[in-house]
């Protein structure tokens, strides 16, 4: 699911992939930021806390045909009083990661609203977003349409790409998807900006 980026391009093995991409992993505290970090980063469950602040892994994913790639990733704490900070961990950022818990129906507006806020923010225009669905193994989790639908992602508009990509981030189901399709958005759109810098 996304807004129309989820073709496979044919310019990916023309960018070097040697330079970490920035990515911050932003989403409401027991969401599973954290454990989606620590999946990537060791392959396996990590036993997590509540991220006081946030935390910084540099990580190499290897990513089907793109072969390895590696990423900087910031999982900042998403308690309230922390999400102020969310603003200075997207500036400059390749991508946003932005985790949902799928079975906590009660707190889908809260998430809306913090997404929406960070997405339309002025220095996050453009930037490519991935929404991971997480806790889908769980019987009670609310599927791909609704939460694209209660998440209003459609709303988001052209300036920010997005993906929502089911997962289950303590068994690592849909996490290297995710993560690819996150890949080939950012790629895409530096191809877009060099092309706008040759018209001007």
């Amino acid at each position: 699911m996304g807004n129309g980026l989820s073709e496979q391009p044919s310019f990916l093995s023309s960018f070097p992939n040697f330079q970490p991409l920035h990515i911050a992993i932003l989403g409401l505290d027991s969401a599973g930021k954290t454990t989606v970090l620590y999946r990537l980063q060791f392959n396996e469950f990590v036993n997590t806390v509540p991220t006081k602040g946030f935390n910084a892994e540099k990580v190499k994913v290897s990513l089907g045909g793109h072969g390895t790639v590696t990423f900087h990733f910031w999982d900042v704490g998403g308690q309230e009083k922390l999400r102020p900070l969310w603003k200075s961990f997207t500036r400059c950022r390749d991508g946003i990661i932005f985790v949902v818990d799928s079975v906590d129906a009660e707190r889908l507006e809260e998430a809306k609203t913090e997404l929406h806020k960070i997405a339309k923010t002025a220095d996050n225009q453009g930037v490519p977003l991935l929404v991971v669905a997480n806790k889908q193994d769980l019987r009670n989790s609310l599927g791909l349409a609704e939460l694209e639908k209660l998440l209003a992602l459609k709303e988001l508009g052209p300036s920010a790409p997005w993906h929502l990509q089911p997962a289950c981030a303590i068994i690592g189901d849909g996490l290297r998807e995710g993560v690819e399709k996150l890949y080939e958005m950012i790629l895409k759109q530096r191809k877009t900006l060099r092309q706008q810098k040759r018209k001007r």
